[in-house]
């Protein structure tokens, strides 16, 4: 995969943008915060990565280059573990929406939010 031509940080946006080649894709910190490919979030293994809720407001502090082929993304939240490699990025930002669905689907099943101050209330 090649490295993107452009990184844009919008820190009031909370946005990340790269353009690829072929495509330009806006990415929300939101998103690349809960999809980590971090060991404290992916795992270690087989394990089914850890879901991380309350991140709505989460922003991206900065953004440095690991090489040639990832970036390094400080959040807000203090977490900066995680290489985001031009293949993970670029998968990313072409399935953000069947992402977005499922990190939504799991946060439903466990009773979580993305807001840290609202709870989910369930009834039994």
């Amino acid at each position: 995969m090649p490295r993107p031509s452009k990184i844009q940080l919008n820190r009031e946006g909370r946005t990340l943008t790269l353009q690829f080649p072929d495509a330009t894709f806006v990415l929300p910190a939101e998103l690349l915060r809960v999809l980590s490919p971090s060991a404290e979030v992916r795992g270690h293994g087989a394990e089914e990565p850890k879901l991380v809720s309350g991140k709505i407001n989460v922003g991206i502090e900065t953004v440095e280059a690991a090489g040639r082929y990832a970036l390094k993304i400080v959040f807000d939240d203090g977490h900066d573990t995680g290489l985001y490699t031009w293949d993970y990025l670029y998968q990313m930002g072409r399935d953000q929406d069947q992402l977005w669905a499922e990190y939504q689907r799991r946060l439903e099943a466990a009773g979580a939010g993305r807001d840290p101050d609202v709870g989910v209330v369930r009834f039994v």
